[in-house]
């Protein structure tokens, strides 16, 4: 007997167990029937709604254009009316758009096709509840327009004139009011291409993505070209900047080649942490761990720098390219403590958690995307989630402390620059 046939039974015996009469089982079993229809009727009911209203609009910009770029100037988009149509066998009340020329209305093909009784037959609802189910949205929409004579061109058309218009506007942005403290780089790779992407902290504790360039790779050369196309609009890569990165080498060399030996650059604690921990046998990685967090977490920088170094000693007995790859990336590590940056803020800047946590919106808003066509229409998307991701920024937390961090780098970077007039 198939393992699905004993399960069945068994469900079946444990129900008769418990309603004794099979009368109280047919009871129990219609009512939980005619609970299950009217919750699936007034799903069905409200996605038929929203798709209706979303092929109308699609239609009215069909025929007048987009806003910013209209077909005519004798076609007027006219608000919304109270209307009706079916959805399966039941007339809904819905808001349908309208459009108006020199003659009076234009009427929509859609929805005079969605007043007829049959116009949105519930084999045609059931499909539409079946692409949402799958997450085919594009191609639910797409589909569904066309059964009522909308261009399925013009859904594609349309959000390519948004996320063109979001790029344009990335690209274009203007970055010289954004005074920064803190920049975030890393990469995202997308199909194949790499995105250098940078995320900035002002003076104020605001968040705001300040662009990305396209490179096969991660290297210096895609980020001196970041670099200098984010000056180009404006903002002011000065040298009390505080820059954050997962120690790929290749920004590190572009930063170096920008700013000199003396880039204040504080590597993320989290990915040193995992790649020492990578060199080492399973058995040895928990005790690694904390013993680089309990470092790490130290306040003073002499307190944090030496048990550092008594770790890096204990590696040396594992395994010498973990000790090596410790040693190399200290003071890096330490940036923060030899700034003085203790509590929220430090928190903040230790690693690239921040462009990290956006990078995780940019995959989860495209990932129902099957193909990218070309290197435009990754750039489109990117901008336009970028964009999105803005919206939810808030404040860095311990954002109080920055205006003491940017006076103790100004300060140390003085002293600096009249040691070298002295010498």
């Amino acid at each position: 007997m198939k393992d699905n046939t004993r399960s069945r039974k068994k469900a079946i015996r444990r129900i008769s167990e418990v309603c004794n009469e099979r009368e109280e089982i047919n009871n129990k079993l219609y009512e939980v029937y005619i609970q299950g229809k009217a919750g699936f009727d007034a799903l069905m009911k409200e996605m038929g709604k929203m798709m209706a209203e979303a092929i109308m609009y699609i239609e009215r910009e069909e025929i007048s254009g987009s806003d910013y770029h209209p077909f005519s100037s004798e076609i007027k988009k006219w608000a919304s009316q109270s209307g009706s149509v079916y959805i399966g066998d039941q007339k809904v009340r819905i808001d349908h758009p309208r459009l108006r020329d020199l003659e009076g209305e234009i009427g929509l093909k859609s929805y005079q096709k969605l007043k007829e009784s049959e116009g949105f037959s519930e084999e045609l609802l059931g499909k539409v509840l079946r692409g949402i189910s799958c997450r085919k949205y594009g191609e639910t929409i797409t589909e569904t327009a066309k059964a009522f004579g909308v261009s399925p061109s013009s859904v594609s058309r349309h959000i390519i004139e948004v996320t063109g218009r979001q790029l344009k506007e990335f690209k274009e942005r203007d970055l010289s009011g954004f005074d920064p403290f803190a920049i975030f780089i890393d990469t995202i790779h997308r199909y194949g291409e790499a995105f250098m992407v940078c995320l900035g902290i002002d003076c104020k504790g605001e968040k705001q993505s300040l662009g990305f360039w396209q490179g096969a790779t991660e290297n210096a050369e895609v980020c001196g070209e970041l670099l200098a196309a984010m000056e180009r609009r404006g903002l002011k890569l000065l040298r009390r900047i505080i820059w954050i990165t997962d120690g790929g080498k290749g920004i590190i060399k572009a930063l170096k080649e920008r700013f000199g030996k003396k880039v204040i650059h504080q590597r993320c604690s989290i990915h040193k942490d995992r790649n020492i921990q990578k060199h080492l046998p399973k058995r040895y990685r928990k005790e690694a761990h904390r013993r680089f967090r309990t470092a790490f977490e130290q306040n003073s920088y002499a307190d944090a720098k030496q048990m550092f170094l008594d770790f890096e000693k204990w590696l040396r007995g594992i395994n010498e390219s973990a000790a090596d790859s410790l040693l190399e990336a200290i003071e890096e590590i330490l940036t923060l403590h030899r700034l003085k940056v203790s509590g929220l803020l430090k928190k903040t800047l230790h690693s690239t958690n921040p462009i990290e946590s956006m990078f995780s919106k940019v995959r989860d808003c495209e990932r129902n995307i099957k193909r990218y066509r070309d290197s435009g229409m990754m750039q489109r998307w990117l901008a336009s989630v970028l964009l999105y991701c803005e919206k939810g920024f808030q404040r860095v937390k311990g954002f109080a402390a920055i205006k003491e961090v940017i006076e103790r780098i100004d300060s140390e970077q003085a002293n600096e620059d009249t040691l070298k007039i002295s010498a």
